[in-house]
């Protein structure tokens, strides 16, 4: 039996919350300063966890490598099974050939790389968000952006900056359900108050992207659009959180945006799109050229369609049919994502499908810090409700209408988890790591730490958000940890708990660009697997600022400065 302390060293808060932080420390060193591939990098902050665990917080030593092993099995299902299996959709698209003919299709809407980027990565990759999460968006859009002409290194970096403002409503608004349950604070209260904090980062991601694309050139010629679907995505996150429905959230906000936007395209066009292709085309080859990596974008050697032969290459002439067929796999993702979640009975009866398993050895040996058990020693088993197998079920759905054979299909799925083999390990690894800080009581006296700040907390709020999306991977995570402690500390302090709450999912979205985990899938969707580092290096600075950002934003509006934002 053990129970966390929240300063077991020497009793003092402070100094268990520095060496409680060595964990992460050690993990962006070895990723941002010692470049080690992110697997080597997970694994040895693993075992400075446990360390610490053992040696600081007193955690006997079975039960913090139990902790390990729940976290790794959570890695592998359901995270690496959710993006596992989106990869394997996209494969099929490939091999079919139809992936050439999408490649076509976003052409009709603007062959400027720049838009679609922001049309791909931000709006696509938020629709996906909202229905899947758990890093499917990054690992299809990655691959898609790869498609239309970019390097590898780029498509990830791009797609982990996109994968920001949606966050806080994804997998239909999975996080700030999860922090009304645990909060008894009406999730709608919650949503409505990230509703008037998220929205101002979508305002400025697009700029931001095409600035990533095409520096100070791509911003000056391609500003209108940007600022379009910046400002249509904040103004339908802002109208459905607050008076729609926080569940639809971000379908409404990346739908509109990408209606707005093409509508847009009809009357302005962007200058200098041919040109900004030609240097991102050149830049990839020079990519490869460096690195020996092409990434996934062309089918493997030997890949074949449904009927043995080579993989189809899509006419130039495109026709309704198929226009109609290269959308279909995200059609058909799209509609049964929208019923699993949205219609009712269907989504309750795969919730009872789930088993809730004590992880032997674990569960009732962990008490919190005021003696109750702690519930994080269940594991729920979702072995049909996971958006991993509603993306397998997609899958075959694909592979029959493309005529995919089931050896050839089959083959892909192999090839795929071949391909994943490191990020299986990586994944597993963090997880790992984080079941070892959150069990052992790591986590939650950097939490404590933090809120000791008083009044001048509501400034450090959204970082306990950022810090938790960071080491999990999971906005929802990060609300499961310290959702309560910023309702508790928001009491304490005499600020707003609904505010302090919400600012725990909005800090977390910009955390999620950080993680080694989201590092891993944009890196092995796109082919650079052990790149991890660079890609650590090249998005910290744009995280670092948002969190920063949201920060001042939060502490404004817990003064009568910005107070009047809050409904």
């Amino acid at each position: 039996m053990f129970q966390q302390e929240l300063a077991p060293v020497g009793g003092s808060l402070t100094l268990s919350a520095l060496i409680a932080l060595l964990p992460l420390i050690a993990i962006f060193i070895l990723l941002g300063v010692l470049r080690l591939k992110a697997h080597w990098a997970g694994l040895i902050a693993l075992a400075v966890a446990v360390v610490v665990a053992v040696a600081a917080f007193r955690m006997p030593i079975d039960l913090s490598l139990l902790s390990a092993t729940q976290g790794a099995v959570f890695g592998l299902f359901p995270i690496m099974w959710i993006v596992f299996n989106a990869l394997w959709v996209y494969q099929l698209t490939v091999v079919s050939g139809r992936f050439e003919d999408l490649r076509e299709t976003f052409n009709l809407i603007t062959a400027d790389p720049r838009v679609l980027a922001v049309l791909i990565a931000f709006c696509f990759g938020g629709l996906l968000e909202a229905l899947a999460g758990f890093g499917a968006p990054v690992a299809i859009t990655g691959a898609m952006l790869m498609a239309v002409g970019f390097s590898p290194f780029r498509a990830a970096a791009v797609v982990l900056l996109a994968n920001t403002a949606p966050v806080a409503y994804g997998a239909i608004a999975t996080p700030i359900l999860t922090a009304g349950a645990l909060t008894h604070i009406p999730a709608d209260d919650i949503g409505a108050v990230v509703g008037r904090q998220t929205p101002i980062l979508a305002l400025f991601v697009p700029l931001i992207l095409v600035g990533m694309v095409d520096g100070r050139r791509g911003i000056r010629q391609t500003w209108p659009v940007a600022l379009v679907c910046g400002v249509s995505f904040a103004i339908l996150q802002f109208l459905s959180s607050n008076y729609i429905s926080v569940e639809l959230t971000d379908i409404i906000a990346s739908l509109g945006a990408v209606g707005v936007t093409v509508l847009f395209l009809r009357v302005w066009h962007p200058q200098g799109g041919e040109e900004a292709l030609r240097d991102l085309r050149a830049a990839a080859d020079r990519e490869a050229d460096e690195t020996g990596i092409g990434g996934p974008a062309s089918p493997a050697p030997g890949g074949t369609g449904g009927s043995g032969g080579t993989a189809v290459k899509a006419p130039r002439q495109l026709t309704g049919g198929r226009i109609g067929m290269a959308l279909l796999p995200y059609l058909i993702i799209i509609a049964i994502f929208s019923l699993a979640k949205l219609w009712t009975p269907l989504k309750d009866f795969l919730a009872g499908t789930d088993i809730k398993i004590g992880w032997p050895g674990l569960n009732g040996n962990v008490l919190s810090s005021s003696g109750t058990p702690s519930s994080s020693t269940i594991y729920n088993f979702q072995w049909l409700s996971s958006p991993g197998t509603l993306l397998l079920i997609s899958g075959v759905i694909v592979a029959i209408a493309y005529r995919v054979g089931p050896g050839i299909a089959a083959r892909q799925y192999g090839s795929t988890a071949h391909r994943l083999r490191w990020a299986f390990l990586t994944v597993a690894s963090v997880l790992a790591l984080a079941y070892v800080m959150n069990l052992s009581g790591q986590t939650l006296t950097i939490g404590f730490w933090i809120a000791a700040a008083g009044g001048f907390f509501a400034f450090l709020a959204p970082v306990l958000g950022w810090l938790g999306t960071a080491v999990t991977g999971s906005d929802t995570s990060a609300n499961a940890l310290f959702s309560t402690l910023q309702q508790a500390a928001a009491e304490r302090a005499g600020l707003d708990p609904t505010l302090l709450v919400a600012s725990n999912t909005s800090g977390g979205v910009v955390g999620k660009m950080i993680s080694p985990q989201n590092l891993t899938i944009a890196a092995t969707a796109v082919g650079i697997l052990g790149r991890e580092g660079d890609l650590f290096r090249y998005v910290i600075r744009w995280s670092a600022v948002m969190i920063l950002f949201m920060c001042v934003l939060v502490y404004l509006q817990s003064t009568p400065v910005l107070g009047w934002m809050l409904p």
